[in-house]
């Protein structure tokens, strides 16, 4: 029996001080319930991509690539605080919907390290509009905007 609920916002012991589970019991914990697949988002980052995709995949669980990304209230090059406390970003989940897809969300990640990084890799709306083509936007959590 497959279930028609798929999860879309998961992270794994790569999102530091947030998940809890490693990859390979998210995919244990699908199979288990029958469910037939699952996004993985990571905060920031897609380190867990290549075990988790590898993992998936050997369980028969569809592999669904994405990130919870930052993104900056402004532009990614802003880098000085904020006066009112917050950090200066949102948090934004991104899925590949093919491998276009895989190849933006890649190149969002490596912009957020290279060019926006102020405490957390971010991203600007000029990124995502740039690279948004096969890529499913998701609001996100209580910290989306």
């Amino acid at each position: 029996m497959t279930s028609e609920f798929v999860h879309l916002h998961n992270h794994s012991d790569y999102s530091l001080l947030d998940g809890a589970q490693t990859v390979q019991t998210l995919v244990n914990t699908i199979d288990d319930l029958g469910m037939d697949s699952v996004a993985l988002t990571e905060h920031g980052n897609m380190f867990s991509v290549i075990p988790y995709y590898k993992s998936a995949k050997k369980a028969g669980v569809k592999p669904i690539i994405g990130c919870e990304t930052y993104v900056a209230v402004g532009s990614r090059f802003d880098k000085k605080p904020r006066s009112d406390g917050g950090w200066g970003n949102n948090h934004l989940v991104l899925l590949a919907q093919n491998y276009t897809g895989y190849r933006n969300l890649m190149k969002l990640v490596t912009y957020g390290y290279l060019d926006g990084f102020y405490y957390r890799p971010r991203v600007d709306i000029d990124l995502l509009k740039e690279h948004n083509e096969g890529i499913i936007c998701l609001s996100g959590c209580l910290k989306g905007k």
